[in-house]
């Protein structure tokens, strides 16, 4: 669920406690607006590190919305609540054209891919103006379209470093697409559930291998939707690793001011 970030309550319990689906961990955040350059509004929120120190920075792109798919897609909030505290990195959360959530309705309506080229322009763009380091795009299912299709294009690619792609299902973006992001030469990190619905590691393998630079992490007992704890923190350690470049295992437990998500 979105948070307003002025109704949050944070305590300090005083002894460390285990991080779960609904802890939010110390953040600064801000809900904010994205204008794209056809002139649509989308609303989204940028969650930074508390101490304003960020190492990188996560542009998050997210699962169909037709589907069910919004900014407060569980690995996403996930993220937002716990890796500016826990890694240093800000989370910069948004609803694409047409797409509702707790935060609001993004104006426009749902353009199958095509449209939603400028969504993810006007995040990079706000995350430049912004002073926002070390950007990288984070694409979930249909997210992974807009990144394969649109992030090694400019105006986009000189202002990312690369990408991470969580349960591609390669639908709207094909070989061509692939060809263009191994020509530009930016890091890929591909996160392949072993029981994906679309496309698993072994078929997955044979597509991306397009991209020479592309590193494939097939995920033992994965679906595609991320559900489960074991699953979340698998894959926001292979997020945090990738950006920060090197290896990330992020912590369980955490010792510090704490708030409780708000109930949906």
């Amino acid at each position: 669920m979105a948070i307003d970030p002025a109704t949050l309550e944070f305590s300090d319990p005083g002894v460390p406690f285990a991080v779960r689906a609904a802890t939010v961990l110390p953040a600064l955040r801000e809900n904010i607006e994205l204008t794209t350059a056809d002139g649509l509004t989308l609303v989204g929120e940028l969650a930074l590190p508390a101490d304003g120190v960020v190492r990188a920075t996560l542009i998050t792109l997210h699962p169909l919305p037709t589907h069910g798919g919004f900014m407060d897609s569980h690995v996403y909030r996930k993220a937002s609540y716990r890796l500016p505290a826990l890694a240093g990195i800000a989370v910069l959360r948004f609803n694409t054209r047409g797409t509702s959530s707790p935060r609001g309705t993004s104006g426009g309506t749902f353009d199958d891919g095509v449209g939603e080229r400028l969504d993810l322009e006007a995040a990079v763009r706000f995350a430049v103006e912004r002073g926002l380091p070390n950007r990288w795009l984070v694409g979930w299912s249909f997210g992974t379209e807009l990144v394969l299709k649109y992030g090694a294009l400019e105006p986009t690619a000189s202002h990312v470093e690369g990408a991470v792609l969580l349960s591609p299902p390669l639908h709207r973006a094909g070989d061509a697409d692939l060809a263009t992001w191994a020509a530009q030469g930016k890091p890929l990190a591909v996160l392949v559930p072993e029981f994906d619905d679309y496309l698993r590691p072994e078929a997955a393998g044979e597509r991306f291998s397009l991209v020479p630079q592309a590193r494939l992490v097939g995920v033992s007992g994965a679906k595609h939707l991320w559900v489960g704890e074991k699953y979340v923190m698998r894959a926001l350690n292979e997020i945090a690793s990738t950006v920060l470049g090197q290896p990330v295992e992020l912590p369980e437990e955490w010792q510090g001011p704490v708030a409780a998500a708000p109930v949906a």
